[in-house]
């Protein structure tokens, strides 16, 4: 049995869950038996069935001893749903192939556990690192309890992300724009600055072709100064407005009066407190975070080492000039031996850009 190809199988189905199931992870399930595909199934929407489930029942009669492919343990908790691993040993299942275990206390291993119990055959690791890649942002909400932290920006070949004059329409091409856009409909949450609301006035949604789902929008005001006529309300249900007590209590009601949410969050240095923030973003279930910010925003959280992974998209154009605004501001650094480096790199084209993506490693 060529277990690699039926977990491939698996991983594409997992990935159709992408945007709907947060903060649960994707997972896709495969049934074979006697050599061929049985049943499949996905996790379609947080709330819904999990993927085997799904799975079993797409093999209806046929899946007694057959044979399930799942790229992440099977749960043995109650949750939105039964166990899944009580549907696996009633359904006469023989064995079980597994990528990883899950790494959620409640299930860890208990869930692998279980099927032996049962007699039922368990095999773990199995394409277990791009199981774990697909699975990113899950893994690090499960274990810490905070958002997988996104860097994206659009630059120019020298790094600028606008003019002098603030002029930024556009650096990327169409296609990179596209490709934010399904980014963003993929995350839970995208957050820029109060510069960039005051300067852009973006609406921060997912306004692709075939896109239905938009992200939480959030802004980092210390001061309370957007303006309430700002398109990020234009759907105020999913925004949150992030200041500190220095905003004016009659500007807050204002806003809340809309129907926005104001989160307040203590400052450091004069700024939002960004681990604070993290931490409260997580209590609401925000697991992953797509930062668009400008300069001063970049330059924070690089700073504070919250970013877990950087998608550059790079156009080959050049703005020079001082005076132009550079992707990355905040502190810096004194000598290059300190320089935020990257690893695991990538670099494809799009359309006319080059989107460079890595993973930070701080010191």
């Amino acid at each position: 049995m060529d277990e690699n190809f039926y977990m491939r199988k698996v991983l594409f189905l997992a990935k159709k869950g992408s945007g709907y199931v947060s903060p649960n992870p994707l997972v896709g399930a495969v049934l074979v038996k006697n050599g061929k595909i049985i049943g499949k199934g996905y996790h379609e929407y947080f709330g819904g069935n999990h993927a085997e489930v799904n799975a079993i029942i797409s093999a209806g009669d046929s899946v007694r001893g057959s044979a399930l492919f799942v790229n992440l343990e099977p749960c043995v908790h109650f949750g939105k749903t039964p166990p899944c691993v009580d549907s696996i040993i009633k359904s006469g299942i023989k064995e079980v192939v597994i990528s990883h275990l899950d790494p959620n206390p409640v299930v860890n291993g208990k869930g692998a556990a279980k099927l032996l119990k049962a007699g039922i055959k368990v095999k773990v690791g199995v394409l277990e690192e791009k199981s774990k890649l697909l699975n990113e942002i899950f893994l690090k909400f499960i274990s810490q309890k905070r958002p997988f932290v996104i860097l994206k920006a659009g630059i120019s070949l020298d790094g600028k992300i606008a003019a002098k004059g603030g002029d930024s329409k556009w650096i990327t091409g169409e296609r990179s724009r596209d490709c934010v856009y399904s980014l963003r409909s993929k995350t839970d949450a995208v957050l820029v600055g109060i510069k960039t609301v005051l300067a852009d006035n973006p609406y921060l949604t997912s306004h692709g072709k075939g896109i239905k789902k938009n992200p939480k929008k959030i802004i980092l005001d210390t001061r309370g100064r957007i303006p309430l006529d700002s398109n990020v309300f234009k759907e105020p249900k999913d925004l949150i407005v992030v200041t500190t007590k220095s905003a004016s209590k009659v500007k807050i009601k204002k806003i809340e009066k809309t129907g926005a949410e104001v989160l307040f969050i203590n400052k450091i240095k004069n700024r939002i407190d960004l681990n604070e923030l993290l931490k409260k973003l997580g209590e609401k279930n925000i697991a992953s975070l797509l930062v668009e910010g400008g300069s001063e925003v970049n330059g924070s959280f690089i700073d504070s080492k919250l970013v877990d992974k950087v998608l550059f998209f790079i156009s080959p154009m050049i703005i020079g000039g001082k005076e132009a605004y550079s992707s990355i501001g905040g502190e810096g650094i004194n000598a290059l031996k300190n320089a935020v480096k990257l690893k695991n790199v990538s670099v494809r084209k799009i359309g006319q850009d080059y989107l460079f993506e890595g993973y930070p490693i701080y010191k």
